[in-house]
């Protein structure tokens, strides 16, 4: 599973990916569009920022998976969320905005799963690493 230092790393390279290319690499990363979350810390109330992909869009609507590479562990940036909602979130190199984060419901999980895994495996593997069911979070837009 990867390390917490990993992790980072990996944020720390696309972030100068982005930087290098004045944002014109680093917005898409395995056929699906990379945005940016900003969560506000549950335990210190600081914004914490990380890259994810979001491998399927409903409307204006994106989803993203709390998988941590199959780690038996949520990511924090799902903790994060759990503890508030409200989170800021960039696509495509365009201005932050606020979105809500809600899980997916077991129903909508039904549905979504299936479609995630047959466009992307790698999120079937890294659920089959874990006892965990992996969540999905639709980041909504605000109204």
């Amino acid at each position: 599973m990867p390390s917490d230092f990993t992790l980072k790393t990996m944020n720390t390279l696309h972030r100068a990916l982005l930087s290098v290319t004045f944002g014109k690499a680093g917005w898409r990363a395995s056929g699906m569009p990379v945005l940016e979350l900003t969560t506000i810390g549950r335990k210190s109330g600081e914004p914490r920022s990380c890259m994810l992909t979001s491998p399927l869009q409903v409307g204006e609507t994106y989803l993203i998976v709390a998988s941590r590479g199959g780690d038996d562990r949520h990511p924090a940036w799902f903790l994060n969320l759990q503890a508030n909602p409200e989170v800021q979130v960039r696509i495509g190199g365009k201005e932050p905005h606020t979105r809500n984060a809600r899980i997916a419901t077991s129903e909508e999980r039904a549905e979504m799963w299936p479609r995630i895994t047959a466009d992307h495996a790698n999120y079937g593997g890294y659920q089959e690493k874990t006892d965990r069911e992996i969540p999905l979070i639709l980041l909504e837009p605000v109204s």
